[in-house]
Order: structure tokens, then C-alpha cells, then sequence
């Protein structure tokens, strides 16, 4: 095992490496799979939990299911304060009773030991027992933890939100995005008999306990950890199928009592989004445990197969088209850029969250290719550009590994436009759709890489798009086109600047019918390019900074 001490030991070494920001101990044992975590293959995960309102607490446990790749005795359980665990039961098939296991506590991190190392290829359940008041969500989805709140009439609305915290601020888990649990995931909620509790994929059973009502739900997919949620509230809800790619697609919808007519004339969108999504990226990933659209007491988060809804049953972001293009008001934002995370967040996964562009940015651009699929090419041109305003340029959009840090808020526009560009630089769009459904269908509920998109892009392409990742990716430049036009001779001379070397980003377009293909080289002799007739200097830089997230400027 890692001592505590060698533990900081290498995050001072990374301390030393990269000074700015400072990146605790804690943040190495959560972003890190160090020896402690990477010897077992989560299979399984059983929650069973029951919240009280009243004084704002959980009790339960949590049955982890696992298997042995490698051999060793100490196993890192991540479970934030202040909740306290009150047990660890160690079990295999071939013991008659579980064994208690002794523990020692860091903080968020629980430190096991096991007296014997199991076997290479064995299974192993692992079951915590945990109790207390869990961190409140004061500002949800932006900051995780348990919501405690009161519908219209008066009744206890509850659920959790946690991507970035982590699930661990509400159960113990091994809380890293590169180990799904490869066989799915129960919860059981114990609630009070006036309220319904919903959760992930489908509801397998349903009992009287006393005085409460105890609900269990099930997925047989992988599924993120911080996707796996509790909605308990005065629930009603319905059901449709959606004649899809694969077969009929079960959907679920559950709302407050209290708003479903609103709801129902809301949430035709959803059929609608499906349309538009399978055709661009392929069949919906979780056909086994169906769709759900679930209101939640905050704006809502891409929770696998129960995707919470919390946008006031409007058009737009809360009415708004963060565009500015008119187009972002003719769909309900939160149904599509939520329901787009399960082809990218949820069925595609990063193994780290450095690397949640590729959750962040596709799903931004599913905005555009919804879009695009109903009002057409130009349509999704203007969206697209139109949420450019809203790119920082603040930090670089991929953070450091290891050490649970996420990129730049970029990652949704500014990871957006540099698909878009990508786009248009491919310049054919039946191919770029055959990307976007290769993706989703080669990396089929698996976790992957920033390096395992970019290269698949770049081979399915025929483009070495190494340099335009490194640009957009890993700095905060955007590059230059800077140009020179001699109206007399016809002759447009061009090249990149304020760009690392090497960047190589082609941009073919047409202009006025006519076919013209831009390969500048950056900071070395420009490149010339002959016009034809009818050439408008001034609209013909408006068509590249349209398709292509570059600025320009006229060399003097």
C-alpha cells in the first residue's frame, strides 16, 4: 500500500512541476488511480439509501461488486465529509459470512486493509455502511450535494447533483470516471408513502417498509458515477415508445403533480430531439434501460436514462437563446443539450476530467446539429457562430491529469466552434456524419481519451488534426488570418499568425458558386490565391469567420 507520506510525496513532485495551480493531497487520491485503486474492476454498484427531510440526513449502504486485476490488500474508498462510515464488510462467494474490515479516515478518503491479497481474476464484494448529513447543494447543478426543498403545495421535493464534486459527496464509491461499473447499478430509496421515488433505468420492485415506501431502479449499462440519482418528490408520470434505429424505444416522463399539463405539451420535444440525435450520432446508447425525462429542483444535469428537466417548461435556456441568433428559442435547451450528454458524457466517458470537452464540447455542438437537422444548414451556420460571444479565452480548455481538475468553461463554445471548424475544414458533411456515429458506435459505453477522439477524427478524416487540437485545446490563442487583397490583379495573399507552429488548418468554402481552397502556413512566405470575377473582399472574410472559429485581419 501508499503511505499517506509517499502519497504526498508525489504530489509535492507535481506541486514542483506545475506550480500554479496548487493541487492538495486530496486532490492526487481523488484524480489519481493510484496502487490503492487500480487493483479491482468495479462490476456493480447497490445503493440503499433513506434521506430524512426533516433533519436533512441519509442512512445506508452501499454494495460494491468488483474483480481482481491485479494483486493487493488496500482498497481506497472516497466518501465526503462530513458523512461518517460506520462499517466495511469485506465477502466472497465462498465465505459463509462476511468479514468486518478495519479502516482508517483522511479526510474524503478511507483507507481498507485487508489481511490477505485476493486472487488475479477473483470477485470480491465489498458493502459500507454509512450515515450523516450529507453537504447541501446550496446553488445546484453548479454545486453539488443533496437538495432539500418544498414543491408548490407544500410537499418535500429532494434530489442530488454532483458532477465535478463527485458522487462520493453523497455515497461511498470508487469516484473516478475511468471505472464505470460494467454491469450497471441499483439504487433503493426509502421515502415516505406520500411521495414517489424515480431513479435511473427501470423500477424492479416496489414494497411497504413500516411507514415507508421503498422503490428500487435499475440499469444494466455502464454508468457514470455521478449519473446514478435519487428524484423523490409528489411525482406523476406517463409513457410513450419512440419507433427508434435499434427497436421501440421506451420513454418515461415524471413530474410534480402539480405541473403536469404543462409538462405534456412541453415534452413532444422529446421525440423530436431523438429524431434529429439518431440520425447525427447514431442510436440512443441505452436502449435496454430506456429514456426518462425527470423534473428536478434544479436546472438539470445529463443523469444516465433519467435526464433531470429543470427549465421551466419553456423554449430557449430559462426563455433565453444564448445564441442571440433566434434560432436558440425554437427548442427547449435543456431537453437537447442534456439528453445530447448521453452520447457524449454518458456513453462516451473521459477517463479523466481534464479531458471533458469531449463530454462538453460534442454535446454544445449537438445544439447546433439539432439545429441544423430541422431548419437546415445556414440555420445551424448562425447558431453556431452566434454562441461564439459567449468564449472566455480564460484558461486552456484541457487542465491538468490526475489531480480531479476540470478545463475551462470554454469547453462548451469555444470546444463547440472548433468541431464546427472541423467541420467545414472535412468539407463534406455525410463523412462528418459517419464520424459522429463512429464515435459513438468504436467507443461504445467505454471510457476513453482526448488522444483517443483526436486521433479517431484525424483517421476517419485523412487529416493530421494534431495541430488544430494543440491550438484550440491547449492554448488561448485564436489564430490570425492575415491577408492582403489587390483588387486590380485579383490576387488574395494570406497566412496565420498568432498561432503555434505547425498549425495547419485548411479551409475550403464556396463563395458566390465558386470553389475556393485557403491553405495558409503560419508566420513563413504567404500563400496567394487567384479570385474570380464578382469577388467581394469584405463578404468573402464574413464566409470564413462564419464557418471557422479564426479571426482576421487586413496586413497593412
Amino acid at each position: 500500500m501508499k503511505t499517506w507520506t509517499s502519497l504526498l510525496f508525489i504530489t509535492l513532485i507535481s506541486l514542483a512541476l506545475h506550480s500554479q495551480p496548487v493541487f492538495t493531497l486530496q486532490d492526487t487520491l481523488r484524480g489519481s488511480l493510484n496502487e490503492n485503486r487500480d487493483w479491482f474492476d468495479i462490476q456493480r454498484y447497490d445503493i440503499n439509501v433513506t434521506p430524512s427531510y426533516t433533519t436533512k440526513t441519509i442512512t445506508g449502504h452501499v454494495n460494491w461488486t468488483a474483480t481482481v486485476v491485479k494483486p493487493s490488500h488496500a482498497i481506497q474508498i472516497d466518501l465526503q465529509q462530513p458523512l461518517i462510515i460506520d462499517s466495511v464488510v469485506y465477502a466472497t462467494a465462498a465465505m459463509k459470512k462476511g468479514m468486518a474490515l478495519s479502516f482508517t479516515r483522511n479526510l474524503n478518503v478511507a483507507m481498507v486493509e485487508m489481511k490477505d491479497k485476493p486472487a488475479i481474476n477473483s470477485s470480491f464484494n465489498l458493502i459500507i455502511y454509512f450515515h450523516g448529513t450529507p453537504r447541501e447543494a446550496i446553488r445546484p447543478p453548479w454545486d453539488g450535494g443533496w437538495i432539500w426543498k418544498k414543491d408548490g403545495n407544500g410537499k418535500p421535493w429532494m434530489s442530488v447533483a454532483c458532477q465535478g464534486i463527485g458522487a462520493s459527496i453523497w455515497y461511498p464509491c470508487k469516484d473516478h470516471q475511468s471505472d464505470e461499473p460494467d454491469h450497471g447499478a441499483s439504487l433503493t430509496m426509502n421515502v415516505p408513502d406520500s411521495l414517489f421515488a424515480v431513479a435511473n433505468g427501470r423500477m424492479i420492485k416496489k414494497q411497504r417498509l413500516n411507514n415507508l415506501m421503498s422503490y428500487t431502479w435499475e440499469v444494466n449499462n455502464p454508468i457514470n458515477n455521478y449519473n446514478i440519482i435519487p428524484y423523490i418528490g409528489d411525482y406523476v408520470g406517463w409513457s410513450e415508445k419512440y419507433p427508434g434505429l435499434k427497436s421501440d424505444l421506451d420513454l418515461h416522463y415524471w413530474v410534480l403533480r402539480q405541473d403536469s399539463s404543462k409538462a405534456r405539451s412541453q415534452f413532444v420535444q422529446v421525440p423530436q430531439m431523438l429524431k434529429a440525435f439518431e440520425y447525427w450520432m447514431g442510436p440512443y446508447p441505452f436502449y435496454e434501460d430506456g429514456y426518462q425525462l425527470v423534473q428536478s429542483p434544479h436546472l438539470g444535469m445529463e443523469h444516465q436514462s433519467a435526464v433531470a428537466y429543470g427549465n421551466k417548461f419553456m423554449n430557449g435556456y430559462l426563455g433565453q437563446d444564448l445564441s442571440g441568433s433566434g434560432w436558440g428559442k425554437k427548442w427547449d435547451f435543456i431537453i437537447v443539450h442534456e439528453s445530447g450528454h448521453e452520447w457524449f458524457a454518458n456513453n462516451i466517458t473521459t477517463k479523466d476530467i481534464a479531458d471533458m470537452w469531449v463530454h462538453e464540447g460534442f454535446t454544445n455542438y449537438s445544439e447546433t446539429l439539432m439545429t441544423d437537422y430541422y431548419f437546415g444548414v445556414e440555420a445551424g451556420n448562425d447558431y453556431n457562430f452566434g454562441i461564439r460571444k459567449n468564449i472566455r479565452n480564460d484558461k486552456t480548455i484541457i487542465a491538468h491529469y490526475g489531480v480531479n481538475e476540470e478545463g475551462s468553461g470554454d469547453m462548451y463554445y469555444k470546444g463547440s466552434n472548433m468541431i464546427h471548424t472541423i467541420r467545414h475544414s472535412i468539407n463534406n458533411d455525410s463523412l462528418f456524419r459517419l464520424i459522429i456515429i463512429g464515435l459513438n458506435k468504436t467507443f461504445y459505453h467505454k471510457t476513453v481519451t482526448t488522444q483517443d477522439i483526436e486521433n479517431y477524427i484525424s483517421t476517419q478524416a485523412g487529416f493530421n488534426y494534431k495541430k488544430i487540437y494543440d491550438q484550440y485545446l491547449r492554448t488561448t490563442q485564436i489564430p490570425t488570418l492575415s491577408y492582403q487583397y489587390d483588387a486590380k490583379e485579383k490576387i488574395l495573399t494570406y497566412q496565420w499568425k498568432n498561432c503555434i507552429v505547425g498549425f495547419n488548418l485548411s479551409m475550403p468554402l464556396t463563395y458566390n458558386g465558386k470553389k475556393y481552397q485557403l491553405n495558409p502556413i503560419d508566420y513563413i512566405p504567404q500563400k496567394k490565391l487567384i479570385t474570380q470575377d464578382n469577388f467581394d473582399i469584405n463578404e468573402f472574410i464574413k464566409t470564413i469567420n462564419r464557418l471557422f472559429y479564426v479571426n482576421t485581419v487586413v496586413e497593412n
